[in-house]
């Protein structure tokens, strides 16, 4: 089974910045869990929501040729609970990218408030051994579609996204 802690994009912009959209759900099993009685969405997947936002952001950024993976959480504070009907929207940009690996920068707000600030490092790894295959190519072009980078998403110079055609 899979985790999705982002429902669509709002904001794409190849290589620079991306915006998501999570609406926190009483339906959600995990809310159950945390805590019986007062249900909040932990902050350890709010983190997961802002990885995957920063995360796409830069694997399409560097052409999803190598795969990326969380490496570190250099920072993370977080100013009060996310709830059942709130909606976070996570800020991602891409403070530094190299071959190796890339830094970004994300936060997640409810209305007008700060949420949650974090800095994540990405790895930058070479398919092969060692290294899973975490989607199939088509696989990951159809979450894409659900999620509506290529309808909102732009490049730097503001040029519609093209599709990636595997």
């Amino acid at each position: 089974m899979r985790w999705f802690w982002i429902d669509r994009f709002e904001e794409f912009v190849r290589g620079r910045s991306a915006v998501a959209v999570k609406n926190v759900s009483l339906a959600e099993e995990h809310l159950h869990d945390h805590f019986p009685g007062a249900a909040l969405m932990p902050n350890s997947l709010v983190v997961e929501g802002m990885a995957q936002t920063a995360g796409l952001l830069v694997a399409d950024a560097i052409e999803y040729n190598r795969r990326v993976v969380l490496a570190k959480v250099a920072a993370a504070e977080f100013h009060f609970d996310a709830v059942p009907g709130d909606c976070l929207r996570y800020r991602a940009e891409i403070l530094d990218l190299k071959p190796a690996g890339s830094l970004t920068r994300v936060s997640s707000h409810i209305g007008d408030r700060i949420q949650g600030e974090a800095e994540l490092f990405f790895a930058h790894l070479e398919p092969g051994e060692g290294v899973p295959r975490l989607f199939e190519p088509d696989e990951l072009l159809r979450w894409l579609d659900q999620m509506h980078i290529y309808d909102i998403g732009r490049d730097q110079a503001g040029q519609p996204l093209a599709r990636p055609d595997w």
